[in-house]
């Protein structure tokens, strides 16, 4: 049974440690920003490299025969190769080893793998002591934890917690300076080194035309275990297995860039044969350990395989939100971060994986995916899982409800609005349903977009034929956007068209209601391919509602009819761009106001802002566009859940982009997201609103 009261207090814990959010937030900002950097300086093609490892991890995965041909390469090669089907058969594999050569001392390099298997504490009940050598991975072991992040194990740790720890460590005073620690470290390494019988090492990757690992290092402690002992032995999953020296070169650039910013690691080491050390070669053995654990069921499950494409950068931790804030320890059991999600469900088991609450679905961690993966889908598989198992908590229901709701408040406005203002109402909200009493609520309007249509000029057709789709906010909410929106549609040209429709079904992800969220797309795309068919493009002004048909459609009803659907679908800006120049956009805010534009997650995916940002600046608007970088924190309806599991959660992610637009002095602020626009008004009390409730449109 999933322990929410448990996973919540693990929030607050995390929230109310000293510091922790912002050694975290420090080191996946910065990570980000180098990342961004990378892209820009060396002018990469980020579409044309997600497509190629995607590619290149898909030929290797549908393989079958690939380890194998790997492993023959490695023997041919004068190796040893063991195919261990669990931790438990690797770990027993590398003690009997130890024994057979008296090593009771191992050195290790980094290896996410070995964290899989929990191989140095499975080691050390056996008798034999794995040393990390990788700087963060020692500080975490020395502190009696594991790693927080993939790439940066210790990012949770300051300066001066790291000088506390290896003085404990170490049982000697070391300053809190990042040189005298490193010097310190070296010390204590360098004999572990020259004396160690046995070195552990992962690998990034393993070239099956050749037999070599492929590892990389930023401190060159990755040559030192491996080439210094007698025996090295490398601890690598199955699906680390590429065809070719090309493939493994892809691999290497886009996990550096992706990770840190780096066109490749520090130390990029290959090896193909164990080769003697100053001319003595008796004894130096190499062993490839490569490991299932799990692996060949992910493989065969369509629900779960993408998330074998990982290479293990962890741009998905840097960029998602939440994780930024409470770090892996809590977002996380032994992997951390989103892609962890649906590896510890396969490889840990379901209940494990209880902390994807923690993932408020706003996709980020696709667009920054080297590979392409859909976690966001492959999460909400599992949230539907844990649902199907332990059923939906009463706060997720109510917010996955979220169309019948507004169906019901709307037609029982103004009433049903002016009952939730009162304290006291919000109070029993609270208690009954989970909706925190400190969030703003949107009000419901009694005539919907439909109904306010009537009458109304739906265009010529001049220009061709759009249907509009409102989705909840445009349609039970704001209608009036609606209304705008049909106006510049109609004054471009178009004739429009509003069908009855469904509403986009994200919330029905963001709870774990797959097939549900199926059921919606499926109703949607086949009221839409008939329009398609028939020469209209579809245009939404909710950039969730876009993303929904530009993307997840295509998997929820995989298709002819979706594939057509997402290719004639539109963001509103995006699709009136071209014509802007046959509108006379007049500020109604007053010339010269300074606007503060926040661009809402699904966005970054579709036109990252800027068909919007230009639409106001026509308009005669100054436009800053203020972001940290990933969610403002409110993830749809979660920013409006009662508690840590909620706004707590929510406002601790957004008060970095609170502290930003506080301090941009802009008296206004813009977004296409409603939900986005409720969360800046909340966090910082200036009001926010949609883009096209700035500007009048008229026909030049």
């Amino acid at each position: 049974m999933t322990d929410r009261k448990g996973l919540a207090d693990k929030v607050r814990r995390a929230l109310a440690t000293e510091g922790l959010s912002d050694k975290m937030w420090a080191s996946t900002s910065r990570a980000r920003g180098n990342r961004a950097k990378a892209i820009e300086e060396l002018g990469i093609d980020v579409r044309g490299m997600k497509e190629s490892v995607r590619g290149l991890k898909q030929e290797a995965l549908g393989d079958p025969e690939l380890p194998r041909k790997f492993a023959a390469r490695v023997e041919e090669n004068g190796g040893h190769v063991f195919f261990a089907k669990d931790g438990a058969q690797a770990i027993d594999y590398v003690a009997e080893l130890a024994k057979r050569r008296g090593a009771d001392v191992l050195v290790k390099s980094k290896s996410l793998t070995s964290e899989e298997i929990d191989f140095d504490h499975a080691l050390e009940a056996r008798g034999v002591r794995c040393i990390e050598t990788d700087l963060g991975e020692l500080i975490v072991q020395m502190a009696h934890e594991r790693p927080v992040h993939l790439v940066m194990p210790a990012a949770h740790k300051s300066v001066a917690d790291v000088a506390s720890i290896v003085s404990h460590g170490l049982k000697r005073e070391v300053p809190q300076d990042p040189d005298a620690i490193l010097k310190e470290v070296r010390a204590y390494l360098r004999p572990m080194f020259l004396s160690a019988k046995v070195g552990v090492t992962g690998g990034n990757a393993g070239v099956a035309e050749t037999g070599t690992v492929v590892i990389e290092t930023n401190e060159g402690n990755g040559r030192l275990v491996s080439a210094a002992p007698d025996v090295h032995v490398v601890l690598i999953g199955a699906e680390k297995i590429v065809r070719t020296w090309e493939d493994a070169a892809e691999v290497v650039s886009a996990a550096a860039i992706s990770a840190t910013g780096q066109p490749m690691t520090v130390y990029v080491s290959a090896f193909t044969a164990r080769s003697p050390l100053g001319g003595e070669g008796a004894g130096r053995e190499l062993h490839v350990i490569i490991l299932d654990n799990g692996r060949s069921k992910m493989k065969s499950d369509p629900r779960y395989s993408e998330a074998l494409d990982c290479i293990r950068c962890g741009a998905c931790m840097n960029i998602c939100p939440t994780y930024s804030v409470v770090g892996g320890h809590t977002f996380g059991h032994i992997y951390p971060g989103p892609i962890s999600i649906p590896w510890t469900a396969n490889v840990h088991g379901i209940d494990n994986a209880a902390y994807s609450e923690l993932c408020i679905a706003c996709g980020l961690c696709k667009e920054a995916c080297p590979a392409d993966i859909d976690m966001p889908m492959m999460i909400a598989e599992v949230k539907q899982q844990l649902v199907d198992l332990n059923g939906q908590p009463r706060v997720n229901r109510f917010f996955a409800g979220s169309e019948t709701l507004a169906r019901l408040a709307s037609a029982t406005a103004p009433l049903s609005n002016w009952s939730l203002r009162p304290r006291a109402a919000r109070v029993l909200m609270e208690k009954a349903f989970g909706v925190d009493r400190r969030r703003t609520l949107p009000a419901f309007s009694r005539k919907r977009l439909r109904s306010r249509l009537r009458g109304m000029d739906a265009g010529d057709g001049s220009a061709g034929k759009v249907v509009y789709f409102p989705d909840v906010s445009a349609d039970y909410n704001d209608p009036e956007l609606g209304v705008k929106a049909v106006g510049v549609l109609a004054a471009l040209g178009y004739k429009v068209e509003v069908p009855k429709l469904r509403w986009s079904g994200m919330p029905y992800l963001s709870y774990g209601e797959v097939r549900k969220a199926a059921r919606v797309a499926e109703y949607n795309v086949r009221a839409l391919e008939g329009y398609v068919r028939d020469g209209y493009e579809v245009v939404s002004t909710e950039p969730t509602a876009a993303y929904m048909l530009k993307d997840s459609y295509l998997t929820l009803v995989p298709g002819e009819g979706s594939s057509l659907v997402a290719a004639h679908s539109h963001p509103f800006f995006e699709f009136v761009e071209p014509g802007l120049g046959k509108l006379a956009l007049t500020a109604t805010r007053g010339p010269g106001v300074e606007l503060g534009f926040h661009i809402p997650c699904h966005d970054r995916a579709l036109t990252v802002g800027g068909p919007a940002v230009r639409f106001l600046r026509a308009a005669g608007y100054g436009v800053k566009v203020i972001e940290t970088g990933t969610c403002c924190g409110m993830g749809g309806t979660f920013g409006m859940k009662a508690g840590a599991l909620g706004f707590d959660l929510s406002n601790a992610v957004g008060e970095r982009l609170f502290d930003l637009f506080r301090g941009s002095r802009c008296g206004l602020a813009a977004t296409e997201s409603s939900v986005c626009a409720a969360q800046i008004h909340d966090g910082t009390g200036l009001e926010a609103v949609h883009p096209l409730h700035l500007v009048d449109v008229s026909r030049r």
